[in-house]
């Protein structure tokens, strides 16, 4: 009898769940057609805006503000979110006169904000008001207003701002999004915001930032024996030794590969020199370049290790697959240097 009862509430569960899904969904995309002449109006006070976007609101409405706040600022607008209890309390004085405000509020008549307006006013800020109630004191306030009015909450007793904050969420991010089509905001701009990421490492990483390089960059000349080509491949653990003739110049690679294919042909190598073990030509990057370029080199060809060289073909460094994996480029090379 029990697990039927548990199967019955299991799939209430599943079907509260959905209609949760389909109330919200049905909400934001009701808000397309509100998406008119105030939402761009709002758009080019901001973009004309010298100063940064003040953003508002309290409890739930706040925490959305700051989720909109940062994805302003991550997306080319200076934002900031202000508490308004913390607003009269000193707070105010980051609000400038070349600054744009804009009120989140459900109700249009949250008391915490209200007592704000006048301030705004003196300071000479215009307000945009996104607001679940157009027909309200803090709509006759505001020089724009937004409508993120919903028909229900998702929540069954209509207590938990549910639609109403997803709803206002989406306003945010559509003008986030407008706005940095206005600002013509790239892929470069978006990295330099985000340099921890992994846009800003592909976008930004220079292969000399991971490069292994100086007393720990694997070298040998042409003529080195065997026995010095191992000693150097296995103290600089790279698994790989450039070659150089007597000008320092890059003539080949030794890799692991190649010491196995060499004892796969002969038994004799008492007389092998880097020279004849190397493989010629081997690729190369060259410095100043992107470590996600090194990464989609090794991936083309299946290869693990990649030599930096300088605009005269002499090699400054080498870099490994797994560091740049290590580093957060990704990449899902894993083939032999050949």
């Amino acid at each position: 009898m029990s697990s039927v009862f548990s199967v019955a509430k299991k799939m209430t569960d599943i079907e509260k769940g959905k209609s949760v899904i389909r109330i919200e969904a049905k909400a934001v995309a009701a808000l397309e057609d509100r998406i008119d002449r105030n939402f761009a109006r709002a758009v080019e006070l901001i973009v004309e805006c010298k100063g940064r976007v003040i953003i508002t609101g309290m409890g739930k409405s706040g925490i959305i503000a700051k989720k909109i706040v940062a994805t302003m600022n991550s997306t080319g607008t200076a934002a900031l979110f202000l508490h308004p209890s913390d607003a009269v309390h000193g707070d105010l004085g980051m609000v400038r006169d070349e600054d744009v405000v804009v009120a989140i509020s459900k109700s249009g008549d949250t008391k915490e904000i209200l007592q704000l307006i006048p301030m705004f006013k003196r300071i000479g800020v215009p307000i945009i008001g996104m607001l679940g109630n157009t027909n309200s004191p803090l709509s006759r306030l505001s020089e724009i207003v937004l409508d993120v009015s919903v028909e229900e909450e998702a929540c069954p007793h209509l207590m938990a701002p549910t639609t109403s904050t997803t709803v206002a969420l989406a306003m945010g991010d559509a003008l986030a999004v407008a706005l940095l089509e206005r600002r013509n905001f790239s892929e470069n701009d978006f990295a330099m915001f985000h340099p921890g990421g992994n846009i800003g490492k592909r976008l930004l990483l220079k292969i000399e930032e991971l490069m292994v390089s100086g007393d720990l960059f694997p070298v040998v000349r042409l003529e080195s024996s065997l026995k010095d080509t191992i000693l150097e491949m296995t103290s600089k653990r790279l698994g790989a030794t450039c070659v150089v003739d007597a000008q320092g110049l890059l003539k080949g690679i030794v890799t692991d590969g190649d010491l196995r294919r060499l004892l796969q042909k002969t038994s004799d190598v008492s007389a092998a020199t880097a020279e004849h073990i190397m493989t010629k030509n081997p690729k190369t990057i060259r410095k100043g370049m992107l470590a996600a370029s090194a990464l989609n080199e090794m991936e083309s060809f299946n290869i693990t290790q990649l030599v930096i060289v300088d605009e005269k073909q002499r090699p400054v460094g080498m870099v490994h697959l797994h560091d740049l994996v290590k580093a957060g480029l990704g990449g899902d090379a894993a083939g032999t240097a050949s």
